[in-house]
């Protein structure tokens, strides 16, 4: 459920000239994992699927490994000032992930293996930036937790920002392979986030991904090594229910994070939304989908990127909003709500 087992493995001959490059090959071949070359991790073939839905099934089942050639970072607000490029792609099967539009058709899962030359160019944009403090995002494009046993690059990163005076790392996940990172030395300079659900959500669309109570297990070691801990609960949906699920969720989340004393605790509170292009792909991969994507029940809204959003009416957005804001304050008093979209 965790670790990513690829069905096939594509590599650039030159990730093989680090030494990340050849773990990754080696462990492939250990593996049994079909592993061919390919000329640049940008313009992948091979990977099969005659149909929108076959493409995204066999993606979602494909390890691409490569050299990271622009050492340009992304920016990343409002969340963060840059995305520190490790992994792209997730191999969850979410029937609502933005991802599946952002990544196109065939939304593989790609490794950099010049993890040395990415975490320094990280320490230039720190520099540059100082005495500001910068924040690097590890998840913006990613879940870069189940591939983490193949290249170390997480715990890499963490320590790295570790040793730093101005930098601040973040990533978000909803894996649980999180004991290797337990003993790095974090400094208390990387936030992890667990992106939660009610298992009612979970089991309906967050395919191949780990149940809410293994999310929350998970939260409660990383809270115990002393991490910076956040969740992102989201997408919330508001459905007959809906209630009694998101408060048995948080019960549940607060009677083990109780038992590991004195983390402190952020939530960022995401409501489903959706664009016309989103539902179109999401109906062509999961064409038997319930997820709630009747445009008359929505407002339409222009966003920020000059393309608008179905998002949820007023009186429904301020009914969860004023239930997460009192459930939250009554079992984490001392918890920050980031925000609620």
């Amino acid at each position: 459920m965790d670790m990513f087992l690829p069905k096939r493995a594509l590599f650039e001959r030159e990730a093989l000239d680090y030494a990340v490059g050849q773990q990754v090959y080696y462990k492939m071949q250990q593996l049994g994992v079909e592993t061919l070359f390919i000329g640049s991790h940008n313009r992948v073939t091979g990977i099969p699927g005659k149909t929108p839905q076959e493409a995204f099934f066999e993606s979602k089942r494909t390890l691409v490994v490569g050299v990271r050639r622009s050492l340009d970072f992304q920016t990343c607000k409002p969340s963060a000032h840059y995305q520190l490029p490790l992994v792209t792609g997730c191999m969850g099967e979410c029937e609502y992930c933005y991802l599946n539009t952002t990544l196109g058709k065939k939304p593989y899962i790609r490794i950099y293996v010049n993890i040395d030359e990415i975490l320094k160019r990280a320490g230039e944009y720190i520099s540059e930036r100082k005495p500001e403090v910068t924040i690097f995002e590890g998840a913006a494009t990613s879940d870069p937790l189940p591939v983490e046993p193949y290249t170390g690059a997480l715990k890499k990163a963490i320590e790295f920002f570790g040793s730093t005076r101005n930098g601040l790392f973040r990533f978000v996940t909803k894996f649980t392979n999180v004991e290797s990172l337990l003993d790095a030395a974090h400094c208390g300079r990387t936030t992890i986030r667990f992106s939660i659900n009610n298992q009612f959500i979970i089991k309906n669309f967050e395919h191949r991904t780990p149940s809410a109570q293994e999310r929350i297990s998970a939260a409660a070691k990383v809270a115990g090594a002393g991490y910076p801990l956040g969740f992102i609960i989201g997408p919330i949906f508001h459905y007959p229910g809906w209630r009694q699920d998101y408060e048995e969720m948080l019960e549940r989340l607060g009677t083990e994070l109780n038992a590991a004393a004195g983390c402190s605790v952020s939530f960022e509170l995401i409501t489903h939304r959706f664009t016309r292009r989103a539902k179109t792909n999401i109906l062509e991969v999961f064409p038997r989908t319930k997820l709630p994507m009747d445009e008359k029940q929505r407002v339409f809204k222009y966003g920020q990127f000059g393309y608008g959003k179905y998002i949820y009416p007023k009186e429904k957005m301020d009914e969860m909003k004023n239930f997460f804001d009192e459930k939250i304050r009554e079992i984490f008093p001392q918890s920050k709500i980031l925000y609620f979209v």
